[in-house]
């Protein structure tokens, strides 16, 4: 029997692959609501917290309501069954389920909803179109002799210097050869007083965040046996090559404009809206990029890649327009709710891989686009 997991155990999980740090300034992701001590044993997963999708969920039996798009995005003081997001929330409540929010912060993330989109779409070789900043991060150098390294190495770790990714005690070292000569009033820990002096050093070198600079330079000074000690602290440059960041970009096998659109139409779930396409359809296509939901606002930042195409939701007439002017990439337009649903089954993947038979889950399979039909002219229709 496995001991029940509580809603804090899968809120840190979810938070520790999408962490709300990373949110944008003005999103609000997180859990919205619950006993975090609550057990968890059912766990739905959504785009929208819309009141049907909490129906089916207390319906289910759901004690966790996981969605893409946060109920709030403004403050409020309070919620009643007189507004729609009240009633959402209420019917949750009524029913034992919890509500958590991962929007901006699922968007970014390695295994979030623009690499999910990617790998449904079939994009091999990906790498975000505007990756996002690495943490600032310090080099530092310091010469100490070698008896006294491994304590210096100890004191560099326990301050906080190299972690890197998932390795601890991270250093570098090399061996050489320290010369001076200490003049009147020193108090050399090796050597004597206006004699030169030549000792075996071990260089050491470490990565820090840089946050921590002061505190990792101050433990190492404490532990150094020498009176003088010889260090820099360099400041690393991003090199931009992280896997997070906004959208992606891959490669497809190449194929036509009008074949990739039927591949993004038969991946992605059925809409009124279908796959909207600006560009000749005989157009080679190697090259894709993307961003799930709304990205528009990567419209300047695409048309500078060497994208064939960019596949994205509710581009609006004059900055789609203007973006074709520039003879750039294609656009393929598909509705915002079909892009970032493809998320949901690559989240339940990774739920059943981390937790197992302890928890089910289910994808809603509920479409929460606004638009529900769309007609033509008569006069364009076709007859039987």
């Amino acid at each position: 029997m496995h001991s029940p997991l509580s809603l804090r155990d899968v809120v840190d999980l979810l938070h520790g692959w999408y962490p709300p740090a990373t949110a944008d300034d003005w999103d609000r992701v997180g859990l919205v609501h619950g006993d975090t001590a609550q057990p968890v044993a059912r766990v739905m997963l959504a785009v929208d917290a819309t009141l049907e999708v909490a129906q089916d969920a207390v319906a289910w039996g759901a004690d966790l309501l996981v969605v893409h798009h946060p109920l709030f995005l403004q403050g409020v003081h309070g919620f009643t069954t007189e507004t729609p997001k009240g009633r959402t929330l209420m019917t949750l409540a009524r029913g034992g389920c919890a509500l958590l929010a991962a929007h901006t912060n699922a968007d970014q993330a390695a295994g979030g909803v623009s690499e999910a989109m990617a790998l449904a779409l079939g994009l091999d070789d990906l790498r975000p179109v505007l990756p996002a900043p690495a943490a600032p991060l310090d080099k530092l150098t310091v010469y100490v002799p070698a008896a006294d390294a491994d304590r210096v190495r100890a004191a560099l770790a326990e301050a906080g210097a190299g972690s890197v990714g998932a390795y601890e005690h991270a250093s570098f070292s090399s061996v050489g050869e320290g010369r001076f000569r200490p003049l009147p009033g020193a108090r050399p820990a090796i050597g004597t007083v206006g004699q030169f002096e030549v000792t075996s050093e071990v260089n050491i070198e470490v990565v820090m965040p840089r946050s921590r600079r002061s505190e990792v330079v101050g433990a190492m000074l404490a532990v150094h046996p020498y009176e003088e000690v010889a260090y820099d602290v360099a400041e690393i440059v991003d090199a931009g090559v992280g896997l997070t960041g906004t959208g992606r970009i891959g490669t497809v096998a190449e194929t036509t404009l009008r074949d990739f659109a039927d591949v993004v139409a038969r991946a992605l779930p059925a809409t009124a809206q279908g796959v909207r396409v600006a560009g000749d359809p005989d157009r080679v296509v190697r090259r894709v990029a993307l961003c799930g939901g709304a990205g528009d606002f990567l419209l300047d930042r695409v048309r500078g890649s060497d994208a064939d195409v960019y596949v994205t939701s509710d581009l609006r007439h004059h900055p789609a327009g203007e973006f074709l002017e520039h003879d750039g990439p294609a656009l393929v337009d598909v509705a915002h709710w079909a892009a970032e649903w493809t998320w949901l089954p690559v989240l339940e993947k990774r739920l059943r891989a981390a937790l197992g038979d302890t928890v089910e889950t289910r994808v809603s399979t509920r479409s929460t686009d606004p638009w529900t039909f769309r007609t033509e002219r008569p006069d364009t229709r076709s007859t039987p």
